[in-house]
């Protein structure tokens, strides 16, 4: 018998020693056993990962830039389109909401990627010396 699973699931299973006559195929990730050796411990251990298996969208997050009265909008323009990767009449379009509301949404990323550009424009902001606060939230 001849049973085509994920990477994952077959490193698992393989891991933990589950099913000690099971041989993983390289190839393709498959795992082979004999029928007779383990005929119903096999499925019935696919059928509980099967139910396990629960798949969600990733929390979204927004990145927020805050307004100060030391960084320039063309400095915020400058983030928005290098980091942000805005078009110009966008980027302005969103300094000027940063500028007359306190604060502009630059853009909605998972979590990690999310954080990479807080983390990028805290670091372009310190290296040109300006205080730019830039957050993110939970969408």
């Amino acid at each position: 018998m001849i049973i085509s699973l994920t990477h994952d699931l077959t490193a698992y299973i393989i891991k933990r020693n589950l099913f000690p006559g099971l041989k993983r195929n390289t190839k393709d990730y498959t795992l082979m056993a004999h029928r007779q050796q383990y005929p119903d411990n096999l499925s019935s251990l696919l059928d509980d990962v099967e139910e396990q298996t629960d798949l969600r969208e990733p929390k979204m997050y927004k990145v927020i830039l805050h307004n100060d009265h030391y960084t320039t909008m063309d400095f915020v323009i400058k983030i928005l389109v290098e980091v942000f990767h805005k078009p110009l009449a966008e980027a302005t379009k969103i300094m000027m909401s940063v500028h007359q509301r306190g604060r502009g949404i630059c853009g909605v990323y998972t979590y990690n990627i999310a954080l990479t550009k807080v983390y990028q424009v805290q670091s372009m902001a310190r290296q040109s010396e300006f205080p730019l606060k830039c957050t993110l939230e939970e969408e």
